[in-house]
């Protein structure tokens, strides 16, 4: 139940909160990640004789099933520390914070110099359903997924579609349906917090939904001259729509996975 204390990590193991009695993620790159406990520090990639940290994370184990639960919309168990600075983090122990769900995922670099993984984690507003039963109909459970991405349509996204005549400017497509031609918006600079990105025709792309998800989890990133990096060819851009070098750049640092 959310609010219940643990005196330590074996507490949380037994009651099924968070298995593992030493690492702070719990799941697989098949699966995502079930649960987290956050305690201050990082699990890996530091000296274990000085703590600090020694070279770049890179996007495995924890951090990639982080990344799995961030894709497929998957809840994730929180617990708090009393080393995590929290003003909800307990005084001693751990406290379980409830479901939460991984609304992003980028690099920075941190504060020994080298590349670490961020994730944004966001309280989950509704109850998870509990698995119904097979036994009876014999037939899979099912059970309703949030959609991570948010597609906005404000004016300056319609405009900006209706300059592309809606053609992804990655690959060209056009999608029609009994609607009408149909593209994204997709912000190159995130907006929100931490990212901060404006909702601007010069922070925006008009992409099919298949470019718009790859680009969104750094699958290809636009390099300065705009070849696409990751993806062969480059950009296509109306002679009317300027984008910022600044937010591609940005893109490139926080979200190219294999840069």
């Amino acid at each position: 139940m959310e609010g219940t204390n643990f005196v330590n990590r074996q507490e949380l193991r037994e009651s099924g909160v968070h298995l593992p009695t030493q690492a702070g993620i719990s799941g697989s790159a098949l699966e995502g990640a079930d649960s987290i406990v956050l305690s201050g520090g990082y699990e890996d990639d530091r000296d274990p004789v000085t703590g600090r940290q020694v070279k770049h994370q890179q996007l495995v184990r924890g951090n990639l099933a982080l990344a799995v639960s961030h894709r497929d919309g998957l809840p994730v168990r929180v617990t708090r520390g009393s080393r995590h600075a929290s003003a909800f983090a307990p005084a001693a122990g751990y406290r379980y914070a409830g479901l939460y769900r991984v609304d992003d995922h980028w690099r920075e670099t941190g504060k020994s110099g080298f590349l670490i993984w961020r994730f944004r984690l966001t309280r989950w507003e509704t109850a998870w359903p509990a698995h119904s039963s097979q036994e009876a109909t014999q037939q899979p459970a099912r059970r309703p997924v949030l959609v991570q991405r948010i597609v906005r349509d404000t004016a300056v996204a319609r405009a900006l579609k209706a300059m592309y005549d809606h053609h992804c400017q990655v690959c060209g497509e056009r999608l029609e349906t009994a609607a009408g031609p149909y593209a994204e918006a997709a912000h190159i600079r995130p907006l929100g917090a931490p990212h901060h990105g404006p909702d601007s025709a010069d922070n925006l792309l008009c992409l099919c939904p298949n470019h718009h998800v790859l680009f969104d989890f750094g699958a290809f990133g636009i390099g300065e001259d705009l070849q696409l990096l990751g993806l062969p060819g480059h950009l296509h851009v109306h002679p009317q729509h300027h984008l910022n070098s600044a937010h591609l750049e940005y893109h490139r640092t926080r979200y190219l996975h294999w840069k």
